[in-house]
């Protein structure tokens, strides 16, 4: 009969349920929660909430991984970019708050503008002055470039590090320095909080990363590995972090616990830049000119991009434009790279990460040392000097140093179904 049929599939329901582990549930939500956008449109998340509800969040194996983002996003108008001025060097790093109303850069003047720029009107809200070489315990700001900087994921630590290996620690509400890490014997190239965490990664020029627990103000442990110095260096949630070994040619994935590294190769010159995508999949720049898209899993690149910016006269010989920043939108397929060609790059991943398709560029003059995304997605924030962050090269005379913020239009999302009356 009808009725027991139904209750033979409610049992076997229940059974199915019980059977299940986390992992297989949370999947099982997670198709069902994509069947419900198919089904009734995706919407535009508020600042903060994270891109089309939560639907960015990697599930690993198995389940999504990113979402079609670049087909939300339409070309920039130029005449839109906002350019922040103060600095008077060229910026070398930034980072946005997590809830995108901040955004929090340095140069190589050693002034740290933090805690805030404001996104929404563009006010300079803090600047903590440099000093000279040695006078850091006096001063508050850094003696030196700042080459990197990190935000914690709930917003509470900045950390900043500098070519005179230290990393200074600051409450971005206060803008006060809270801690002063030393134990790099060379410049600080990287940082970056472990997500959801005050677990700290750093990476130097003297070859080595450090683990640092930041709440505690302690020094956890040291990985060698790399064999020329390191440009770059990201992580996620897991505790794990991935570096680019500069002229070594190799991007490195460090496995923290077991103090355990996995090797890569792909480009052919100095890997300048790296960032991860998702838990998955991660991305790199270089001085060859290439980008190149990564899966965790495979040592070559899943997809590369030579001559990613087009190609320049040096003293009459022809070379690419070296890739000086990556930026993803975390979980998404949408990335934007940055060189010194006049223009900042976006592209889109495709085919299941096995392709890089360029989508625009969008004009701006100088150096192009940093590049962030919004967590949202609507607006990209790029850091621009008239040099590299690393030397000085070449010099960009007409390039400002400033903090470029780039809204991005999206295309109206699919209308949700109305609610019954009185909901």
């Amino acid at each position: 009969s009808p009725s027991l049929g139904r209750r033979r599939q409610e049992a076997a329901a229940a059974e199915e349920e019980i059977d299940e582990t986390p992992q297989e549930k949370k999947l099982r939500l997670a198709k069902q929660y994509l069947e419900e956008l198919r089904q009734y449109g995706e919407s535009r998340p508020a600042p903060g909430e994270g891109v089309l509800l939560g639907y960015c969040c990697a599930w690993g194996r198995g389940g999504p991984a990113h979402i079609p983002l670049s087909l939300q996003v339409q070309p920039p108008d130029p005449a839109s970019i906002r350019v922040l001025r103060g600095h008077q060097l060229p910026v070398t790093c930034l980072v946005i708050s997590p809830d995108d109303r901040f955004i929090f850069s340095a140069s190589k003047d050693g002034t740290v503008i933090k805690c805030k720029w404001e996104v929404e009107s563009g006010k300079r809200l803090c600047v903590v002055p440099g000093g000279k070489k040695g006078t850091e315990e006096q001063n508050m700001g850094h003696a030196s470039h700042i080459l990197c900087m990190a935000i914690s994921s709930d917003g509470k630590y900045l950390a900043t590090g500098d070519r005179n290996k230290l990393i200074m620690i600051w409450d971005t509400a206060t803008c006060k320095r809270l801690h002063i890490f030393t134990g790099h014997h060379d410049a600080v190239s990287g940082l970056s909080f472990r997500k959801g965490t005050h677990q700290l990664y750093s990476a130097s020029h003297d070859r080595s990363v450090k683990v640092w627990d930041v709440a505690e103000n302690a020094y956890v442990e040291t990985l060698f590995g790399h064999q020329d110095v390191i440009t770059g260096l990201d992580s996620l949630s897991r505790e794990c972090c991935v570096t680019a070994g500069g002229r070594d040619g190799t991007v490195r994935l460090w496995k923290i616990p077991e103090e355990s590294q996995l090797v890569f190769y792909g480009h052919q010159g100095s890997i300048d830049c790296i960032q991860l995508i998702n838990e998955e999949h991660m991305v790199s720049g270089a001085d060859d000119g290439s980008v190149a898209l990564w899966g965790l899993t495979k040592k070559k690149p899943l997809a590369l991009a030579r001559q990613a910016h087009g190609m320049q006269d040096s003293q009459g010989l022809q070379e690419p434009y070296w890739i000086s920043t990556v930026a993803p939108l975390r979980n998404s397929d949408l990335l934007a790279t940055g060189s010194h060609n006049a223009s900042v790059k976006l592209w889109k991943c495709s085919e299941g990460f096995r392709k890089l398709e360029p989508l625009w560029d969008i004009p701006l003059v100088g150096f192009v040392n940093s590049l962030k995304f919004s967590s949202a997605g609507d607006f990209l924030v790029a850091g621009v000097g008239q040099e590299h962050r690393l030397g000085r090269w070449w010099r960009i005379k007409k390039a400002k140093n400033s903090v470029c913020i780039i809204p991005l239009r999206q295309r109206d999302a699919a209308p949700s179904p109305k609610a019954p009356d009185g909901s």
